[in-house]
Parts: C-alpha cells; sequence; structure tokens
C-alpha cells in the first residue's frame, strides 16, 4: 500500500503541466465512447421509428442526445482514471495512461471528467429532462458504485458495472421518447446481459494484472472454471432475451439466433479449451462484434 500511495503522491506534487489534447483524448476511452454510442442511436433511432417521427425532422434532438451521451460516456472514463491512478501503475494495460506517467495530474483529470459529465448531462436536459437523469444515474452508478466501492471489494462489481453499461439505448430512447416503451427496457436488458461475459472474458485475459492489483474479479477470486460456466449461461440467457423483440422482423429474428448461437458454441467450445486465456481472447472479440452486428441490424431493419 505504501508503494501505490507514494506512486500517486510523486504526481500529485507535480506542477500540473500543459497537457496536449492527446492526453485528455486519451483518458477519455474513444473506442468505449464510439461502441455505446451505436447502442444509443440505435434507441434513438427506433424510438423516432415507433412514435411515428423521423431524426430529419428534429435533428438538434439527436445530436444533443448523441453528443451528451458521449460526453456522459467519456466523463464517467475519465472519472473511473482519476479514482484508480494508485492501481494503474500495477497493470499493464494501464500503467502508461497519462494519469499514471504524469502527463496529467490528478486535478486536471478530475477537472476535465468533472466538465464532460456536466457538459453530457447538460445536453441531454436539452432533449428530455428524463435522458438527462438516466444519463447521470448511469454516471452514478459507474463512478461511485462501480468505481469507488465494488470494483474493489466485491465479484459482483461486473453486474453493477453492467447497470450503467446498458443505458446508452435508454437515454437514445428517452429523448425522443420519455415514456419508454417496453421496447427501450428490452434494449437495456439485452445490453445488461451483455455486459457479464463480455467483462469476465476480459477478466479472465488480464487475470494477473486484476491479482496484482488488487481487484477481486471473479477470474482472480473463484478462478478460470467457475468463470467459464458464468460466462456460457450469461450467453446462453441472452439469446432468448434479444428474441423479445422478434416483432423486429424475420432477418433480425434469424440473425439474433444465429450470433447468439455462435456465441454460445464458442463459449461451450471453452470447456475443453487447453489455453483459457486464447479462448478468453476469442470470446471477448466475438462479444464486440455480437453486440455491433445485433444493434446496427436492429437499424437496418427498419430502414427496409
Amino acid at each position: 500500500m505504501s508503494t501505490v500511495n507514494s506512486t500517486v503522491g510523486v504526481h500529485e506534487s507535480v506542477t500540473d503541466k500543459q497537457a496536449t489534447w492527446k492526453e485528455y483524448l486519451a483518458i477519455s476511452k474513444t473506442g468505449i465512447v464510439m461502441s455505446n454510442l451505436i447502442t444509443a442511436f440505435a434507441g434513438l433511432y427506433l424510438a423516432s421509428h415507433y412514435t411515428g417521427t423521423t431524426l430529419a425532422t428534429d435533428p438538434l434532438t439527436a445530436l444533443l442526445a448523441m453528443l451528451g451521451t458521449a460526453f456522459i460516456i467519456a466523463g464517467a472514463s475519465v472519472l473511473n482514471n482519476y479514482i484508480d491512478r494508485d492501481i494503474d501503475h500495477l497493470m499493464e494495460r494501464t500503467k502508461e495512461r497519462p494519469t499514471v506517467n504524469g502527463q496529467l495530474s490528478g486535478r486536471q483529470t478530475l477537472t476535465y471528467g468533472l466538465v464532460l459529465a456536466i457538459l453530457g448531462t447538460l445536453f441531454l436536459s436539452m432533449t428530455t429532462l428524463t435522458a438527462a437523469v438516466i444519463g447521470f444515474s448511469g454516471l452514478l452508478i459507474y463512478v461511485v458504485l462501480y468505481s469507488m466501492w465494488t470494483k474493489r471489494t466485491t465479484t459482483l462489481n461486473t453486474i453493477v458495472g453492467s447497470f450503467s453499461g446498458a443505458v446508452p439505448p435508454l437515454i437514445g430512447w428517452a429523448a425522443i421518447d420519455p415514456g419508454l416503451h417496453p421496447i427501450a427496457w428490452t434494449l437495456f436488458l439485452i445490453m445488461f446481459m451483455w455486459q457479464p461475459p463480455h467483462f469476465l472474458a476480459l477478466a479472465m485475459k488480464r487475470a494477473d494484472e486484476y491479482r496484482a492489483a488488487g481487484i477481486p474479479m471473479l477470474p482472480v477470486v473463484a478462478g478460470f472454471a467457475v468463470t467459464k460456466r458464468q460466462i456460457i449461461w450469461y450467453v446462453a440467457a441472452l439469446i432468448p432475451v434479444s428474441l423479445l423483440v422478434a416483432d423486429f422482423g424475420i432477418i433480425y429474428t434469424v440473425s439474433a439466433v444465429l450470433l447468439g448461437g455462435g456465441w454460445l458454441v464458442l463459449g461451450l467450445s471453452g470447456l475443453r479449451a487447453k489455453d483459457d486465456v486464447k479462448w478468453a481472447r476469442q470470446m471477448f472479440v466475438y462479444s464486440l462484434n455480437y453486440l455491433t452486428v445485433l444493434f446496427v441490424l436492429m437499424i437496418v431493419v427498419h430502414m427496409i
């Protein structure tokens, strides 16, 4: 613990540097932002479709919703970086973050994260109050309940984080229809069920790093065998959940079954896998493709 504290202390004692936009962009986690914007846009587009409106008639609302969502997610990511400064240097994938190597001070990081979060909430409030409340709630869950509390105390951190990770399509829908049609909640549920197998696969890939940082991820606490079974159960449960919107049509339904079935087959192959880390890497990549294809498909089938 003394090593951790001294590392942070050195960085905090240095006068704030003139950081470039690259450092700020790096801690904004643009990859995560972009993938979540796909699901947010799906909620936005589907809400316009089912309320009998078009995004072209009110492009400002669409723009504010997307900007607000992007800023909220980026702000949450930055604040997560701020909170994790004391452990990031212990993990290979995070040890070069600007918040770790001294390119950004804690004060700069905190200020930037708060500004993004406030702007994001403001933009969303200019669409509907419901969208702003959902976005801000997701931010609080991720920063307070996940980053500050459960991430360091329990294997349930993945479930807690899943609540915040599932809100983008809700935000998009609420920006058009604050009443939140059951379809909106189905999109939320699909995202919620997708998160655990996605992040547990990542945790398996990085198990040694999480162990070194003292983070109680499931593969660190319970081992790979238990984690693999958990992943498989979540993927199996996701298939029927994705079919709750089978009314989207035959193209969507068949595609959802094939996508989910392929993921499940890959998951089951892990029970006999000799290289668990390689299998986890394959599951992680598949999860990203699954989410992207499924939500893009939701949009496409409503365009044809």
